[in-house]
């Protein structure tokens, strides 16, 4: 291996209440893949900040190449060979590809050289583009591409990423791996963020460990199981979902030819989307980003109203309204956007249990809220949910992603719906909080819920689905018994080359 590119030594950052960051010390080899692990709240993000320059360190000292290192911003980090490319994409849907990286430069070429340099890279690490495409018109996985080529076009000694596949197909995975090797071949390191274990041990040489602020293990991930790696991160073990006898009964919810056009220019139409879901079953819906997902979440909790096909609920044809009669009728939702669409930031807990529990836990009554009703209900779904908050008054803005996830799916799971759709369930949850949100979704249909899961995280749904669908530029695939599928198959179904004709009721 050769010597030394990064070295931590001793980082330490706090922020009243909490120290994110504690005595953290490891070093990153030039060439080498390294894993950052933790669970929620375990201060990855932190850290990688402070080595991107968007955090100065109360304590600690950085080095790079052996010369001290302090970036106080990015600028100044890229300016030294350290790039990032962020879970959450930084690109402007209006411009074209060549424009984005352009602002990502300090002093851009000129659109057509940029536009060669471009080409010649992406076709380099084989990641092509169209340096002229408008970027609202590409999919999630050619975005990414961009944040990339958008690094690679600067000087580069160091890469940080974050969750990047949770994005891609199966194959546009494969394809980031094989960039990802032959930049690490090249000299270039790569510090990787995720909370797919299995991809982490496939692609990573070392992994450090975070657990609550504070280092506790560096290992070789090939050398450990999936659920070694995750009991490191949690400090014990967890149980995985446990297996259910699948015991359907009568369809609860039905979707005929259901079509919403895009909610703006950027945004997906559903097309003739059709399909059941009966008691105690299960449905895992999967697809890249963007190919229609929040539109099928806010056309089945009646945010929009699609001008044809139907919706019918339990015999009832609901589809002309609205998300609380729908509610009220049994069908509950819990979206992916978790600040501002599944909860208002600004709110409490015990406030945001009641935006959605008002009526089935009979929160209010003549027009009054009873808060001693709502803060039990929030109580109770931090309890069995686990969430990691001071009390039940504090703002939901002021929780870890995580944490805020296992309010939202803990505060719908309590309320016993009849049907529940959930989109991204585990999206950005460690390990042992996702297994328990996953066994939660299991034991509400085992009760006889009908469950429909939209999720990114094909391991998701392959663990707890009966039967899985793919949704691609707002078509569903036909829908299939997981029992046989291979994840090349999905792939397939996800990108629309196989398998991608209209749902057919079954």
């Amino acid at each position: 291996m050769a010597d030394t590119l990064l070295s931590l030594r001793g980082l330490t950052k706090a922020y009243p209440g909490v120290v994110a960051n504690d005595d953290v010390s490891f070093d990153i080899r030039a060439g080498e893949i390294h894993a950052l692990l933790g669970e929620n709240g375990a201060g990855k993000s932190t850290l990688v900040k402070m080595i991107y320059g968007l955090v100065k360190p109360d304590r600690g000292e950085m080095s790079l190449l052996g010369a001290p290192y302090a970036p106080s911003e990015p600028k100044a980090a890229r300016a030294l060979g350290v790039s990032m490319v962020f879970q959450h994409f930084s690109l402007f849907n209006a411009l074209s590809v060549a424009e984005n990286v352009a602002l990502g430069m300090e002093k851009p070429p000129r659109v057509g050289d940029l536009a060669r340099q471009i080409r010649e890279v992406s076709e380099m690490y084989g990641l092509p583009l169209d340096p002229f495409r408008i970027v609202g018109t590409l999919s999630a996985g050619e975005r990414q591409r961009v944040e990339i080529i958008r690094c690679l076009l600067q000087d580069r000694r160091l890469l940080i990423m974050d969750e990047p596949t949770s994005v891609l197909t199966p194959q546009e995975v494969e394809i980031l791996f094989a960039t990802l090797r032959k930049l690490s071949a090249e000299g270039t390191a790569i510090l990787y963020i995720s909370h797919k274990l299995e991809e982490i041990r496939a692609l990573c040489d070392h992994a450090t460990i975070l657990r609550l602020g504070k280092k506790v293990a560096t290992c070789t991930p090939a050398e450990s199981t999936a659920r070694q790696l995750g009991e490191l991160m949690v400090g014990t073990s967890f149980a995985a979902p446990a297996s259910r006898a699948q015991a359907t009964g009568a369809v609860l919810l039905e979707v005929t030819a259901l079509s919403l056009p895009a909610p703006d220019a950027f945004g997906t139409p559903l097309r003739e989307i059709a399909f059941q879901v009966k008691a105690g079953e299960v449905l895992g819906l999967g697809g890249v980003a963007g190919n229609g997902q929040d539109e099928l979440l806010a056309a089945l909790s009646g945010e929009r109203l699609a001008p044809a096909g139907s919706v019918t609920l339990k015999g009832r044809d609901v589809s002309r309204t609205g998300p609380m009669a729908r509610r009220d009728a049994g069908l509950l939702s819990a979206p992916e956007e978790r600040l501002g669409h599944a909860a208002a930031p600004a709110m409490s807990l015990v406030e945001n249990g009641v935006l959605t529990a008002a009526r089935r836990e009979g929160l209010v009554s003549g027009g009054f809220v009873s808060w001693a009703k709502a803060r039990s209900f929030a109580e109770r779904v931090i309890r069995e949910f686990d969430v990691r908050t001071p009390s039940p008054d504090t703002a939901a803005g002021a929780l870890s992603g995580g944490n805020l996830q296992k309010f939202v799916i803990g505060r719908e799971i309590l309320q016993r719906p009849d049907v529940l759709v959930v989109n991204q369930p585990t999206w950005g949850v460690d390990a042992a909080a996702a297994a328990a949100i996953r066994q939660a979704l299991l034991d509400l249909a085992a009760k006889g819920a009908a469950i429909i899961v939209i999720s990114q995280d094909l391991d998701e749904l392959m663990e707890i689905s009966d039967r899985f669908g793919a949704l691609n530029e707002g078509r569903l695939s036909r829908i299939r018994p997981v029992s046989g599928l291979d994840m090349e198959q999905i792939g397939l179904m996800m990108g629309g080359a196989h398998g991608m004709e209209v749902a057919q009721v079954a």
